[in-house]
């Protein structure tokens, strides 16, 4: 029978039922007819749903909740409608009921109007919802359906935009109501091919750069560094200031191939500081979606980054930079086609160099929408490889640009090739064209080209945030480590007070003793999860996120040294280079002489093989791995020297280029409160080394003190039971 489920043979047991002490069945209240079944169930939700949304804002849960109770609603007005064995005098009783319910939902939708979406047929159900609708309805006493078998999603339909839309654009779209196009834009793009009009014009664009002679020009003339605001701490270096000061000057298409450690991130920002160019839309990978708002932190503080998380529940619309990554852009096109972005920056570019996934389609849509409603948008396409197989992968960037559509040069770019005077036919024409091209704002400096610029070494953090099971995992662990330290520190104050003393903030040295003691025990390995378990959880959930990331650098500038401690996160990372068919050695602990020399000769001397995976503690000493300027550091180091070790396995004599590290920190995890610690160790280090310190460098054991007592702090001050 359609509707909400087959009844259930007999009633539905009770929640938490069993014997008494004695045996005996404990005694229940006699529940009344009207009070069985699925009516009475739906209106306690809808009740507990109403005393909340009295006391906004209305959460995530809450919503899903109010969604179940219309559905059920509606499907079981449908079964009580179709079934024959009813009376109608019964039918009429349950439709009142259900009438009862219906009107509860319609003053809650009142109240809070974002809930009216959820009330129509074609609202998204998500999978919380699903899960939530069949425990309701075995709680009334109902079967609930079988899971649907999962359905591939549908290929995207070309102005079809059935999204979800979060109720901050909406907020922000009611707020903005007339931002109409901009008709500047439009002219600008009616450029009309005259001399070359009937010319296949594309093909010859792309050849040209095959074609292109040894030591031909591969980026655009810049004009020389201008003065650029920063704020206090950041230097903006030389070759970065080029690239901002040519937006300053007017330009506002840019293909930035910058090999990575070059600061294409501040570059971009900046850039669109200078062009006014806010808001900003920022497309990236999931890995680098929380560096990119830190990177907004730092180098434009003025202004507020959002990051769109799933259905974009908490993002803020009314931000000044908009950042989601590429897998979750299906859902959000719709609205962000709207919001009225001045600018759009899309971070490793070639990820949208197969014109045919949805991802290039997104992307390119929204290009689209931004040209048609801004004149002259800051459009930047960021990438440490425009060229991944052949010349044809430059099709998607340059169209994303604006440089080109799917038959002929655009604009400007059409212009430029007029003004040359050439035909494709013509012997000049390839470099030419090819000249003009890079004009539009191919933007492509190597380490080698700047290496005055930028420091022999440095660290980088790339912060990532854990997602799915194993980061509620982490957190939980972290959560118990501190409610075990804030138990042993009032302990601890209350044997030493006898209870009576009233103590004001934070004892330090009991909190540090605390620490020690927690430490000690950890050490034994004795309780549950301790300050190294759950380290080892965090780089357990950072592997995949790393080796993504390695993986992207092995592609952008060749060979890479991936660093992790622990033999599961070396797993993990060398399953994703098999994954993505990246080619690795690796080095560990456990392999004889003749295996790890073998690992380390295919590294060094074959190309194919594009990341080494290292042990810290195996190979953070005696190596030679200097044919690389990249490394990634998976997992953190207890001190500040074993990290030095690590990165001096590439930074030494032979090197060439400068070195960057690549440190992957989880979020918002103790994992980048060890990482402060161990920056702030590197002064005491560097004495150490110098002769100017009177004692030792700072062990492992005070960094994880430190690290607990940092954890201890935050607890009590939160008020952690």
């Amino acid at each position: 029978m359609a509707g909400a489920g087959q009844r259930r043979s007999g009633r539905a047991r009770p929640a938490g039922g069993g014997r008494g002490e004695n045996g005996a069945a404990p005694r229940r209240r006699a529940r009344r007819r009207d009070e069985e079944g699925i009516i009475p169930v739906l209106a306690g939700i809808a009740r507990e749903v109403d005393d909340v949304v009295r006391r906004p804002p209305t959460r995530p849960a809450l919503r899903t909740k109010f969604q179940v109770v219309a559905l059920l609603v509606r499907e079981e007005r449908a079964r009580v409608m179709a079934d024959d064995e009813l009376t109608q005098a019964k039918r009429s009783e349950q439709l009142k009921r259900l009438d009862g319910v219906a009107t509860m939902l319609a003053r809650i939708a009142a109240r809070d109007t974002s809930l009216l979406a959820l009330l129509s047929e074609d609202a998204r159900v998500s999978d919380a919802a699903r899960a939530y609708k069949a425990t309701v309805m075995r709680e009334g006493g109902l079967e609930s359906p079988p899971e649907p078998e999962p359905t591939p999603p549908p290929e995207p339909v070309p102005g079809v935009e059935k999204r979800v839309v979060p109720r901050s654009a909406i907020a922000r779209q009611m707020a903005n109501p007339f931002l109409a196009p901009d008709f500047e834009a439009a002219a600008e793009r009616l450029a009309r091919p005259r001399r070359l009009a009937g010319w296949e014009l594309l093909e010859p664009l792309f050849r040209s750069f095959e074609d292109a002679s040894p030591g031909a020009p591969a980026c655009m003339e810049l004009p020389e560094p201008r003065h650029v605001p920063v704020p206090l701490g950041r230097e903006l270096m030389p070759h970065q200031a080029k690239v901002v000061a040519a937006a300053a000057r007017g330009h506002r298409t840019f293909l930035l191939a910058d090999e990575p450690g070059l600061g294409k991130t501040a570059q971009a920002l900046l850039s669109a500081q200078a062009a006014d160019a806010f808001p900003l839309l920022v497309v990236v990978p999931n890995v680098v979606k929380t560096n990119w708002a830190r990177e907004v932190g730092l180098w434009t503080p003025l202004r507020r980054a959002t990051v769109v998380h799933g259905d974009g529940d908490e993002v803020d619309a009314f931000a000044d930079v908009v950042i989601v990554n590429y897998d979750i852009l299906d859902r959000h096109v719709g609205w962000l086609g709207d919001l009225g972005f001045r600018g759009m920056v899309v971070d490793e570019a070639h990820f949208i160099k197969n014109k045919t996934s949805q991802r290039s389609q997104h992307v390119l849509a929204l290009s689209e929408r931004i040209r048609e409603r801004t004149a002259r948008p800051l459009l930047m396409a960021l990438t440490g490889t425009p060229l991944i197989n052949d010349i044809e992968d430059f099709r998607a960037i340059w169209q994303y640009l604006g440089w080109i559509d799917d038959e002929k040069p655009l604009g400007r770019l059409m212009t430029a090739l007029e003004d040359t005077g050439l035909t494709p036919a013509d012997r000049g024409f390839s470099a030419a064209a090819r000249a003009a091209v890079i004009d539009m704002g191919i933007v492509r400096r190597r380490k080698a080209d700047v290496v005055a610029d930028i420091p022999a070494r440095r660290v980088a953090d790339l912060p990532v945030e854990l997602d799915g099971a194993a980061g509620r995992s982490v957190r939980a662990a972290e959560e118990a480590l501190a409610r075990r330290l804030v138990s042993r520190y009032r302990a601890a104050l209350e044997a030493r007070d006898g209870g009576g003393a009233v103590v004001h903030g934070v004892d330090r040295e009991l909190a540090r003793r605390v620490a020690a003691a927690e430490l000690k025990d950890s050490s034994s390995k004795t309780g549950g999860d301790n300050v190294f378990t759950m380290v080892r959880r965090i780089g357990q959930a950072k592997a995949g996120l790393a080796a993504d990331y390695a993986a992207q650098l092995a592609r952008n500038v060749g060979k890479v040294v991936f660093f992790a401690k622990h033999v599961d996160v070396m797993d993990a990372a060398e399953q994703t280079f098999a994954d993505r068919g990246i080619r690795y050695a690796s080095i560990r602990g456990e392999q004889t002489t003749r295996v790890r020399e073998k690992n380390i000769k295919a590294f060094v001397e074959d190309p194919e093989v594009q990341v080494v995976v290292c042990s810290l503690t195996a190979a953070g000493v005696g190596l030679n791995l200097q044919v690389a300027s990249n490394l990634v550091l998976a997992e953190l180091s207890w001190t500040y020297a074993e990290q030095t070790q690590a990165i001096d396995r590439v930074h030494r004599i032979g090197q060439a280029e400068p070195v960057t590290a690549w440190r992957v920190i989880a979020a918002q995890t103790i994992d980048a409160r060890i990482a402060e610690l161990i920056d702030s160790k590197s002064g005491l280090a560097a004495r150490a080394l110098d002769g100017a310190a009177e004692e030792d460098v700072t062990s492992s054991a005070d960094v994880q003190v430190d690290a607990l007592v940092g954890l201890l702090t935050d607890a009590l001050s939160d008020g952690v039971a």
